[in-house]
């Protein structure tokens, strides 16, 4: 008779579920898509590029942009050109098989985006100018 009376206790009580594990595994998956994830770089300035026949879709992880106004950005930080040999190689540390990208607005020196070229060159960063599609 005690035997039945227990068994009557136990289904009266509440059965709880412990949500720890789950919250543990909800935020180990967080963490790996944040670390994972591929960020979309911006140069940092809005440039009117031009137009050429090819296109080829690159995703360079540096882009540099060379506004009309002769400024430089490179992540949305203006440099002056003795500047930016210290700014490539901090990036190049961060990533070293980087590959930059050119922007350089219609009205930009020609000078400047071929200066910040060689730089890259020099560095042995594999580089390219960006051109709109025609």
């Amino acid at each position: 008779m005690a035997r039945r009376q227990s068994r009557v206790l136990q289904d009266d009580e509440e059965v709880q579920l412990d949500m720890t594990p789950m919250l543990d595994v909800v935020f180990i998956l967080l963490i790996f898509f944040i670390v994972t994830a591929v960020f979309v770089k911006e140069p940092g300035v809005d440039i009117f590029r031009p137009e050429s026949q090819l296109q080829e879709s690159e995703k360079p992880t540096l882009l540099v942009a060379v506004t009309a106004n002769d400024e430089i950005y490179v992540d949305g930080n203006v440099y002056e050109l003795a500047q930016l040999r210290n700014a490539f190689e901090q990036l190049r540390e961060e990533n070293p098989r980087a590959e930059a990208m050119i922007q350089g607005d219609l009205g930009a020196p020609a000078g400047t985006v071929l200066d910040v070229q060689e730089l890259l060159m020099d560095m042995s960063i594999p580089v390219k100018i960006s051109v709109e599609e025609g």
